[in-house]
């Protein structure tokens, strides 16, 4: 099969002059001025852990815009990294490349990032579902016998994992990831994290949307806990259409478990090179993204 890019996927950005700080999966940070940093969030899309060579159309407008949505519904629950994603705020010398970063980028705080994704769970899918099956444990927290795929569960579970730049996460007990950052902090971390969690989740409820789990980031500004990265969209969190959920199998989503579904029906082994994605596959990805952006903020993308 030949690979087709669409004509309005942004894959990598370049602007001279600027520090590129790092090259994510999907985003790409710069430095401004030494204290912010200017996060812009391409069309890449990963599955596996792995970079599709086909972008998602506007996959990272609508990233960076439910990202911003969620800091500011979260404004006065909890401390921040962001600052702006109005472009025309931005400084002056990232001006000239404001066609390619306006709509997808924000300006934000930059914080020292714990080494750690603090994952909520609400749900029995994923690599719960998996380890659950096999153990009866997720990340050492003993399950009821007997729960079954999708299954919610009697209270939101807190699963944190290792950040790998690259390969695979690891999930750890919050035992082990006490012992990485401090008992305090991931007492602090765990506690802020459930609270958005179940915000975010009744929040969602009420647009018929099920966050069957999701993951947050935090990091240290003169000595204070703030939220960075990302925050509850498709890509690090499992959106459940609330209309046809049903226990007992896996679930209708918003985010990008349409394309590994398909990726896993190929055979492909799960390392580079990645099988292209069919033109059908990408238009549904970006379709189910551009969905979940309406139901959660009213917002159609323009």
């Amino acid at each position: 099969m030949t690979r087709t890019t669409h004509p309005d996927t942004l894959l990598v950005t370049s602007l001279p002059g600027i520090k590129l700080l790092s090259r994510g999966k999907v985003r790409d940070i710069y430095e401004v001025g030494g204290e912010r940093l200017l996060i812009v969030a391409t069309d890449r899309l990963s599955a596996f852990d792995v970079v599709m060579a086909e972008g998602i159309p506007d996959k990272g407008r609508i990233l960076t815009r439910l990202s911003c949505f969620w800091f500011g519904l979260f404004w006065n629950v909890c401390r921040t990294h962001f600052l702006t994603d109005n472009a025309f705020d931005y400084p002056s010398e990232l001006h000239p490349y404001l066609p390619e970063i306006s709509g997808r980028s924000m300006l934000v705080r930059k914080a020292r990032p714990f080494p750690v994704e603090c994952v909520v769970r609400g749900y029995l899918a994923g690599s719960g579902w998996k380890d659950y099956k096999a153990t009866g444990e997720i990340c050492g927290v003993r399950l009821p016998m007997g729960l079954t795929e999708s299954a919610a569960l009697s209270e939101p579970l807190f699963t944190p994992a290792t950040k790998a730049v690259s390969g695979h996460d690891e999930n750890i007990s919050f035992e082990e990831m006490a012992s990485r950052i401090g008992g305090e902090h991931a007492q602090k971390l765990r506690d802020q994290s459930i609270d958005l969690y179940l915000r975010a989740r009744d929040y969602a409820n009420k647009r018929g949307i099920i966050i069957a789990d999701t993951k947050f980031e935090w990091g240290l500004v003169d000595g204070k806990i703030i939220l960075i990265d990302e925050v509850l969209t498709p890509d690090s969190s499992r959106f459940w259409p609330a209309e046809d959920y049903a226990p007992g199998r896996a679930q209708a989503s918003f985010d990008k478990q349409f394309v590994r579904d398909y990726l896993e029906s190929t055979g492909w082994k799960k390392k580079p090179p990645p099988p292209p994605l069919p033109p059908e596959v990408v238009k549904r990805t970006s379709e189910k993204y551009r969905e979940a952006l309406r139901r959660l903020t009213g917002e159609e993308l323009s």
